[in-house]
């Protein structure tokens, strides 16, 4: 009886902790910064959730029609790392408007050749790129360099930066024309981490630097990163909110589902995921856990018609990610 109260107690726990991920919604990370890194642990969390409530089934408790209930609060979240969307037949059959392709390049890494090759093949309307920079060691006297880019063979009206800053973290917006209609597209580049894989446990063959206390160098890089994502964040709403037009909001967001950032630059717009995306959303594949850090949002009159993480290309530590739209 002992060992299952104690069971009970660490079921309820993690349950806890993934309620807990919702408050990111509202709570600024300048206010409880720590309560951010909860939504990095969200797949582990509702996994332990999802065995646990296993569990209860088999040893016929009563208590696992609580934990079953429960578990329809995550649904929105999950969808947002694993989806299955029912595909309408009318949208698929319908002529594509605008093919947007947004990929972190790391710096053509992997040859620029290749990746200029991969790009143009997809023959989009829209393309973003971050980490776009050649020299990957920032000079002392560069303040800004130049991160992310926006190629598109449609007319371009005007366009601004939205972070001049002296962060790595780069956006700007461009109002297209497109099939005489405007749409303002953003790209994103929140504030990188600069976290190595041997924080992480893992051989990292661009870091010699062995990390004696990993937690605290992991919390070292994570938490100021968070503070300055909501400066970087607020910037990019204005331009949003502001916008006359509709909006294509994406790139690299440096942050997970479920997490403040996730909830405030998606706030009043689609996921372009979550309404048409299939199977994983992990678009980060340097570590050995899932993490989805790009993304496209638009506002609600862009129907998206598809999404794609294209899995096939390894010419970046990022997948590249393409979806296509209608214009209502």
């Amino acid at each position: 009886m002992k060992r299952l109260s104690i069971f009970l107690l660490l079921h309820l726990g993690v349950l806890f902790f993934l309620i807990c991920t919702f408050a990111n919604a509202w709570i600024a990370p300048t206010y409880f910064s720590k309560l951010n890194i909860l939504s990095l642990c969200f797949p582990y969390l509702i996994l332990i959730h999802l065995i646990f409530t296993i569990i209860w089934i088999f040893k016929k408790k009563k208590i696992a029609y609580i934990f079953i209930f429960s578990t329809f609060i995550f649904y929105n979240p999950v969808r947002r790392w694993i989806n299955f969307s029912p595909q309408n037949s009318d949208i698929i059959n319908t002529k594509t408007d605008i093919k947007v392709l947004t990929y972190n390049v790391k710096y053509g890494s992997s040859g620029w050749g290749n990746v200029k090759k991969y790009i143009t093949d997809q023959n989009a309307d829209i393309i973003l790129v971050q980490e776009k920079d050649t020299n990957r060691a920032v000079r002392p006297d560069l303040v800004k360099y130049p991160s992310v880019i926006l190629k598109t063979r449609h007319k371009i009206l005007r366009q601004a930066d939205l972070i001049n800053d002296q962060s790595k973290g780069n956006s700007f917006y461009a109002d297209v024309e497109i099939n005489g209609k405007i749409v303002r597209i953003i790209n994103v580049y929140l504030e990188p981490f600069r976290l190595n894989k041997n924080m992480l446990g893992m051989e990292d063959e661009n870091s010699n630097k062995k990390e004696q206390n990993k937690f605290k160098t992991i919390f070292s890089r994570l938490i100021p990163t968070f503070r300055t994502h909501e400066e970087q964040v607020r910037k990019i709403r204005r331009a949003v909110d502001h916008s006359p037009y509709p909006v294509i909001l994406a790139g690299d967001f440096n942050s997970v589902p479920n997490s403040w950032e996730y909830y405030n630059l998606g706030k009043n717009l689609d996921d372009a995921f979550v309404k048409a995306g299939n199977g994983s959303s992990t678009s980060f594949h340097d570590y050995k856990f899932p993490l989805r850090i790009d993304y496209i949002f638009t506002s609600k009159n862009i129907i998206p018609k598809s999404y794609k993480v294209d899995y096939s290309v390894k010419l970046s530590d990022h997948y590249p990610v393409i979806a296509e739209f209608l214009l209502n």
